[in-house]
């Protein structure tokens, strides 16, 4: 067959294609409907639930670092003599996650 001629269309193919299978009756209709409406109103639930501010500022006295752990994000958190413990430790050392440390110390006023 030559590489230049127009494609040509089965007869009756596209009325063949788009025929449906099978017509949904309205109890189904509704019951798909019902289905639906649910879904999204558990994702809206969901969604709201989870709306919000859910990492209050740390308060003053206390420490809370996110620095780089083994597998992921690690928290270094503290108050009082802790966190003055956790300061004066990480002041020792010369790396990004005791630099991390010692700047949330010096930010939140915490002497070391």
């Amino acid at each position: 067959m030559p590489d230049n001629l127009p494609l040509m269309p089965l007869e009756g193919h596209y009325a063949r294609q788009t025929t449906p299978l099978y017509k949904l009756n309205p109890r189904e209709i509704k019951a798909a409907l019902a289905i639906l409406v649910v879904t999204v109103a558990a994702m809206l639930a969901v969604v709201f639930a989870t709306v919000g501010d859910s990492n209050p500022p740390t308060p003053m006295g206390c420490i809370r670092a996110e620095t780089a752990g083994i597998v992921g994000a690690e928290t270094i958190s503290g108050c009082g003599a802790e966190a003055e413990a956790k300061c004066a430790h990480a002041a020792r050392f010369d790396t990004p996650r005791s630099n991390t440390v010692v700047a949330e110390c010096e930010r939140q006023g915490i002497e070391f």
